[in-house]
C-alpha cells in the first residue's frame, strides 16, 4: 500500500490532464504543483500560513509541508504531488533542511510523505511538447474545459508567433529533463510507473485505472472517467511543426 504518489514530469506532457482525473476519482489525493518555485508564496498565502519571517526556516518549512500533505490528500488517504523536473533540487533542499540524516532524496521523501509511488509521465514527441509550450508562453493560455473555456491563463491574450530558435531551446531542455529524470532514478534506485502522454490523451481511462490498480485504489467506472482538460493542438501547431522541421533541415 502507498501513503502517495508523486507524478515527475515535464512542462506540456499531459500533468494537469492526469492530475484531474485522479483528483475526480475522490480516493486517489488533490495532486497539485505545491513544490513549484513560481507557486509557493501563492499557496501559503492560500492556506493563511504564517509569514516566512515570523518563524525559522526550518519551522517554516515544516508548517508548510504539514499543510502540502493536507492539501495535498483532499480528505482522501492518499497524498497526490506533482513534481517539475527544473524543481527537484528546491524540493530536495527542503526535505534535506527536515531530514537532514538522511542520505537519499527517496528517503527524505518518504520520510516526510511515507510510502511513494513514482510516477514518471513522459512525452515522446519532444518537438510537439515544445510547440505546445512555446505557444502557451506566447498566449498566456495553458489550459482550456472540454467545452472549450478556458482553465487556466497567466497572461493577458497575445497572438503567437513562430520562433525556431526558441522552440529548438525548448525541445534540448525539455529532452536533457527527462533525461536527468532517468538518471535520478537510476541514482535513488527507483522503479517509476510508467505513463506516455500519446496513451494518456488517447485513452485517458485506461491510464487512470493503471494508476489506481497500482495505488490500490478502487477506479470509477470506466464510462464514468471524463477528462476534464482538453487538447490546444490545432492547425497552427501542425504548421510550426512543419515549418521547424523544414527550418531544421536547412540550418543542416
Amino acid at each position: 500500500m502507498f501513503d502517495g504518489y508523486i507524478l515527475c514530469a515535464t512542462p506540456r506532457s499531459g500533468s494537469t490532464l492526469l492530475c484531474k482525473l485522479l483528483s475526480a476519482t475522490g480516493a486517489a489525493g488533490e495532486p497539485n504543483s505545491y513544490y513549484s518555485r513560481k507557486f509557493m508564496a501563492e499557496w501559503a498565502e492560500d492556506w493563511h500560513l504564517p509569514a516566512p519571517g515570523t518563524m525559522s526556516q526550518h519551522d517554516y518549512d515544516r508548517c508548510y509541508l504539514e499543510a502540502a500533505i493536507r492539501v495535498g490528500k483532499g480528505g482522501t488517504g492518499i497524498f497526490g504531488l506533482r513534481l517539475m523536473r527544473e524543481n527537484l533540487e528546491d524540493m530536495s533542499a527542503i526535505m534535506d533542511g527536515l531530514h537532514p540524516r538522511l542520505e537519499s532524496d527517496k528517503a527524505r521523501f518518504e520520510a516526510a510523505f511515507g510510502k511513494v509511488l513514482f510516477i514518471h509521465l513522459s512525452r515522446a514527441d519532444k518537438l510537439a511538447q515544445a510547440v505546445s509550450l512555446v505557444k502557451a508562453e506566447q498566449s498566456g493560455l495553458w489550459h482550456v474545459a472540454p467545452d472549450g473555456s478556458e482553465l487556466e491563463r497567466l497572461a493577458l491574450p497575445q497572438e503567437p508567433r513562430y520562433d525556431f530558435e526558441r522552440i529548438r531551446r525548448e525541445v534540448a531542455e525539455l529532452d536533457g529533463h527527462d533525461a536527468a529524470w532517468n538518471t535520478w532514478y537510476a541514482g535513488q534506485r527507483i522503479e517509476p510507473l510508467r505513463i506516455n502522454y500519446d496513451e494518456l490523451a488517447a485513452d485517458p481511462a485506461a491510464t487512470l485505472i493503471r494508476i489506481c490498480t497500482a495505488l490500490s485504489v478502487e477506479p470509477p467506472p470506466r464510462d464514468a472517467i471524463r477528462p476534464g482538460v482538453a487538447r490546444l493542438a490545432d492547425a497552427m501547431s501542425r504548421e510550426w511543426m512543419r515549418r521547424y522541421r523544414a527550418d531544421l533541415a536547412a540550418a543542416g
